[in-house]
């Protein structure tokens, strides 16, 4: 079996339409079916159904989607092995961040490696942490720089998470009256939180639940920029990073400080490219640069 007629097979699976595959493919109809012909001749057996202009997996079919991404994928890693054998550091590098550090920690980071590595193209995705870990498990980006998942599960069993910033959250509000010391006092006043399946929101949620309380929130989203504007017009209070409080009043509460982890996140099952490595090293040199400065 050839990978160019893997990679047709699929394209035609994934549309159910030869034409509609070649116009994915950029190629020919004709083309699509000579690759899918030359394969089912191979293998001696149909993979395809044609009813009316769609076409549906036969028994054969379903057996090889299961294993030709499979297949495709150890090539590509077999040929990102053999590339790494070379010090040359380019080509594209697929990295997913959040909306947060994407807007407030990475800049200086993207900007060195930029100037380090100008030959790497960067194919940046801002995604929810959550989202950016399936991505990275999946294979789909080859590294994260996210909030870390505050408890491991089986799925992140061949993640690698490096904790890169610690990231202090802090109560805030705008209601000049709002004195409040405690965490139950606190939960009977109207809150926006971040989403509830977001680490973040797990977070602070989990801190409420080991003091015994039940936090309900009025209002929650994913993105801290707009909580922060809705704490700013009095809808309720709020924790954000200590980084974003800005004009928005800090409240004194008597409880255990709260804080998230952000990092790096790998797939160790995965062999990294050049770039990506070179980018983790990038990453490493500002964050003991930035401790010195502190230090």
């Amino acid at each position: 079996m050839q990978l160019i007629e893997l990679r047709t097979f699929l394209a035609v699976a994934k549309e159910k339409s030869f034409s509609a595959a070649a116009q994915r493919l950029f190629i020919t109809q004709p083309a699509i079916s000579k690759r899918i012909q030359s394969l089912e001749r191979h293998l001696g057996a149909p993979l395809f159904d044609r009813i009316g202009k769609k076409v549906y997996l036969t028994e054969a079919g379903t057996l090889l989607i299961e294993r030709a991404e499979t297949m495709l994928q150890l090539a590509k890693d077999t040929e990102k092995e053999i590339f790494n054998l070379h010090d040359t550091i380019s080509g594209r590098l697929n990295l997913a961040t959040s909306h947060h550090i994407g807007l407030h920690r990475l800049a200086p980071v993207l900007k060195n490696f930029s100037q380090r590595y100008p030959d790497v193209l960067l194919d940046i995705q801002f995604e929810d942490s959550e989202v950016a870990y399936q991505m990275v498990r999946s294979g789909q980006v080859e590294l994260a720089v996210v909030t870390l998942n505050p408890v491991e599960t089986d799925l992140d069993a061949d993640l690698i998470a490096k904790l890169v910033w610690h990231d202090p959250l802090v109560f805030v509000s705008t209601a000049a009256n709002l004195r409040i010391d405690t965490m139950q006092k606190l939960a009977e006043h109207p809150c926006i939180l971040p989403g509830l399946a977001t680490y973040t929101g797990r977070i602070v949620l989990d801190r409420f639940a080991q003091a015994g309380i039940a936090l309900k929130p009025t209002l929650s989203t994913n993105y801290l920029e707009t909580i922060g504007m809705l704490v700013s017009v009095g809808l309720g209070w709020s924790v954000l990073p200590q980084s974003m409080i800005g004009d928005l009043d800090a409240l004194e509460v008597d409880c255990d400080p709260i804080s998230r982890s952000l990092g790096s996140v790998i797939n160790g099952k995965r062999t990294l490219s050049n770039s990506a490595s070179a980018f983790l090293t990038v990453l490493e040199d500002y964050i003991a640069e930035d401790a010195v400065a502190d230090f």
